[in-house]
């Protein structure tokens, strides 16, 4: 597939000038679109991902898929309606542009006469950042779900899938971009790049491409960092912990942690690491590792833990994503020790405490510093969809920009917007100056 990506990037920066001042109700409207479409598709959409499913079977050697990876490539008749729903889901959300996001009087006169005074008057509004280029691999979801936000949040929007779900994303692309010009709008605000070339092409747009979202593994996210002056907005894994503190409800914690590896092993916001405080580690080790054994659960432990239950291999790595089936314990001496743990060996994504203590709970959430700090809750909550953003373009662990899950407020910017009545700067300096009164307005 030969494509001039410049030009294609050109369009899609034209494309968002032309989306960016439409009103809600017309992005809405294409988005009803995009989900019938999609719906209306899904014989064409099954058909292409058996494809990409059929080539990944007969991958070998370092090229083959691991069962985490063909899971998230499947396309199921669960996983289609799922996105449809998140489609139609964005388009309940209050609209993120426009927003008067702080207000401030700088003069309550004007230098020139008028029947009625303006005033000098600065407004922080909420605006699109313009061009997305988002990087993923084998999750067809990806597709509408990034492209349903950027539509929303008034961003045009190029994707570079990965190898493996070429052909479902092909499709699912060539399916939105009908419903845009069936809703009246640009094919040009989705676009789809193939191959490494062509994603190595966009990354060097910097004058075109606004942010750059990576979703995949620790190294492709870190080939996107180091490889564009674009600002890069995505996480390099996600090393979750849950912390069992000796205050905590057992069963409760049980059923925490199962969910937290289990729901979905292969999701970034799994737990990897639960570490139990000494003081009922000799109870509850013991009863997890024949919980999760039994589950299926592939277990690695410290030193403690491997006195404390049978058939646990020792830890390789604190800071390995295992992205399956796969959990490691460990017992700490305190909640000061855990929290150190966290600190050096997790990615500030997710972590979460087990305790029916309110003080400790409350010093592990003041403490910890990652995108997402819980308090007897799985990891698994970590998603854009659960916490009501309708979707996620990602999940960041920055702390700049956006963090956590990523929806449509952290698809815009703003600007600044100023009004008045032949208001000069110069009129602020010298003896007889005009005085600024700074008064905030109501947003």
């Amino acid at each position: 597939m030969s494509t001039d990506v410049r030009a294609l990037a050109r369009r899609a920066k034209a494309a968002s000038r032309l989306l960016a001042p439409l009103q809600e109700e017309a992005r809405n409207q294409a988005l009803a679109s995009m989900a019938a479409a999609v719906q209306a598709s899904s014989a064409e959409l099954f058909a292409a991902n058996a494809e990409d499913l059929a080539a990944a079977d007969a991958l070998t050697g370092e090229d083959h898929l691991s069962p985490s990876t063909l899971s998230r490539l499947k396309l199921s008749e669960a996983k289609l309606h799922e996105m449809i729903e998140q489609i139609r889901s964005v388009i309940a959300l209050p609209d993120p542009l426009g927003r008067r996001l702080d207000a401030i009087e700088l003069d309550n006169e004007d230098p020139l006469e008028g029947e009625t005074p303006v005033g000098l008057h600065l407004e922080k509004i909420s605006v699109p950042l313009g061009v997305l280029a988002v990087i993923f691999e084998a999750r067809p979801d990806a597709v509408t779900q990034i492209a349903a936000l950027a539509l929303k949040s008034g961003n045009a929007v190029i994707l570079k899938p990965g190898k493996e779900v070429e052909r479902t994303a092909l499709a699912l692309v060539r399916v939105l971009r009908g419903a845009l010009v069936a809703a009246g709008l640009p094919e040009d605000l989705l676009a789809l790049v193939l191959g490494r070339e062509q994603a190595n092409e966009l990354l060097a747009m910097h004058d075109a491409i606004d942010m750059v979202i990576p979703r995949g593994s620790k190294k492709l996210v870190e080939h996107v960092q180091a490889n564009t002056r674009i600002p890069v907005l995505g996480h390099a894994e996600g090393i979750c912990h849950i912390y069992v503190d000796l205050a905590a409800d057992q069963q409760l914690a049980l059923r925490v942690i199962d969910d937290s590896k289990l729901d979905y092993p292969a999701a970034c916001n799994a737990v990897e690491t639960v570490l139990v405080h000494k003081e009922i580690a000799s109870s509850f080790v013991p009863k997890l590792a024949e919980h999760l054994a039994r589950r299926g659960v592939a277990l690695h432990g410290d030193a403690r833990v491997r006195e404390l239950a049978q058939g646990i291999n020792a830890v390789g790595s604190w800071s390995h994503e295992y992205g399956e089936p796969e959990v490691a314990l460990g017992v700490v001496d305190s909640i000061e020790d855990a929290i150190a743990h966290i600190h050096h060996h997790g990615s500030s994504h997710t972590e979460s405490i087990l305790t029916e203590d309110r003080a400790a709970a409350e010093r592990f959430l003041r403490e910890v510093d990652a995108a997402g700090v819980y308090h007897n809750a799985s990891t698994r909550f970590a998603d854009g969809f659960r916490y009501g953003f309708g979707a996620e373009v990602g999940i960041s662990t920055s702390k700049f920009h956006a963090r956590g899950p990523v929806g449509l407020d952290g698809l815009t910017t703003y600007k600044y917007v100023l009004r008045g009545r032949g208001h000069v700067a110069g009129d602020y300096r010298g003896a007889a100056a005009r005085t600024f009164t700074h008064r905030r307005e109501p947003k």
